[in-house]
């Protein structure tokens, strides 16, 4: 009897042995990740809804599919959105949105001081707020959050980097990420040829830019989008020894003597003229050789896909000659 257990032990330990050597065979370790390749699509559609995102100040929304009623409260949001081809899905915009020309068309939501029940008469899916809105506008949408509507805060892009994680942020949440690749590959492209063409420069020159009009012209120094401009220009801000926006009076710009002036605003006529009609500016090199120039703000100051225009406009500006060929 005791032998009898005995074989039937090692028989049963044999088959367990013999099973077990089968399965290794069956599913060797080297071919598994051929086997997980096979199960995964070729590319992974990261458009592909339901979709959860967080936005500029920590919250989630979470997409069941690409919205059909948009609200974007501020222009930037509004380029990008018109950029996506999501003109149909738009429903609302800002009172300053005026660009592309369809933006015109759309129903106004207010400025800074956006209306709330407008907004939510329009039903929307989502709503593209901005994070520089947030200390005026916050009740605000909180209260459109309390209403049920998605809102998500985009970003304050500081570069250009983060402009095309903010174009392919809106496009990711709007089902339109491929879309977004292909603008934001359009300006790294045009980035790269100003860049080049500006490289061949042989004298830097030194510039001022000013975004107001006397008794309180403002200016860009360190630290500020408009620094990353110039020096992706190959062009030295003379208000580099400062840091973010501040005052400067005329003495000081006419004692910095410029190569070439910008001027960022529209809202004087004839600034250019009355630039150069300031006291004592008559002795500042920028003047003396014709080289102050408008430049529309709306190119530099809105974070979207006329970005890689903007920067083009202000190496015109400072260097016509390196895009006269």
């Amino acid at each position: 009897m005791k032998k009898l257990w005995q074989l039937w032990m090692t028989t049963a330990l044999a088959v367990l042995l013999l099973v077990g050597c089968g399965q290794k065979e069956e599913t060797p370790v080297e071919n598994n990740d051929n086997v997980q390749q096979q199960e995964q699509p070729a590319e992974v559609d990261e458009a592909a809804f339901p979709i959860t995102m967080t936005d500029a100040v920590g919250n989630e929304i979470t997409l069941e599919e690409a919205p059909k009623t948009i609200v974007s409260m501020i222009p930037s949001n509004t380029e990008i959105l018109f950029a996506l081809g999501l003109n149909e899905e738009i429903v609302g915009v800002n009172d300053y949105d005026n660009y592309p020309e369809e933006a015109l068309e759309k129903e106004k939501i207010g400025g800074q001081e956006f209306n709330v029940e407008k907004i939510l008469s329009m039903n929307p899916e989502i709503v593209f707020a901005h994070e520089s809105m947030l200390g005026m506008g916050e009740a605000g949408l909180q209260q459109l959050r309390d209403a049920g509507v998605k809102v998500f805060v985009v970003k304050n892009a500081a570069d250009f980097n983060e402009t095309y994680t903010t174009i392919e942020q809106i496009g990711r949440a709007t089902g339109k990420l491929e879309e977004a690749q292909k603008i934001v590959e359009d300006m790294k492209v045009k980035v790269e040829e100003v860049k080049e063409k500006v490289a061949k420069v042989e004298t830097k020159k030194t510039v001022f830019v000013e975004t107001s009009d006397v008794p309180e012209i403002y200016t860009p120094g360190k630290g500020t989008f408009m620094q990353e401009i110039l020096d992706m220009v190959n062009a030295e801000n003379i208000a580099a020894d400062q840091e973010g926006w501040f005052m400067i009076s005329p003495e000081e710009i006419v004692s910095r003597n410029p190569d070439v002036i910008i001027v960022m605003y529209s809202y004087v006529d004839g600034i250019v003229d009355s630039v150069k009609a300031r006291e004592g500016f008559d002795t500042i090199t920028a003047v003396q050789n014709d080289a102050v120039v408008q430049v529309d703000e709306n190119l530099t100051s809105r974070t979207g896909p006329r970005l890689a225009d903007g920067l083009e406009e202000i190496a015109k500006a400072i260097y016509p000659e390196a895009f006269s060929e």
